[in-house]
């Protein structure tokens, strides 16, 4: 099992990514709407707390290593989700 603090480092690491590349887009993709930009950034804002809180503070009565793999799980999915809205932006 991974330590907590490379899964923070991972997570950290993945959503200034994603930040880097949805600033980008905005800036090179025709004229999309300000709202949208900021809604996706304040989405990737609130999806990196979200996951690194989840990791320091795990549910209990959850055993970890099933509590981190559904923690992997989600954080997959909602990157994907975002990655989706930020190849959307016009």
């Amino acid at each position: 099992m991974t330590k907590r603090r490379d899964l923070k480092k991972s997570i950290n690491n993945i959503c200034s990514t994603l930040f880097a590349e949805c600033l980008a887009a905005s800036l090179y993709s025709g004229d999309p709407k300000e709202e949208e930009v900021d809604a996706v950034l304040a989405s990737i804002l609130h999806t990196q707390q979200d996951f690194v809180n989840r990791i320091s503070h795990p549910q209990p009565g959850m055993s970890k290593k099933a509590y981190f793999k559904d923690v992997k799980e989600s954080f997959n999915k909602q990157v994907d989700e975002l990655i989706d809205h930020i190849s959307n932006l016009h």
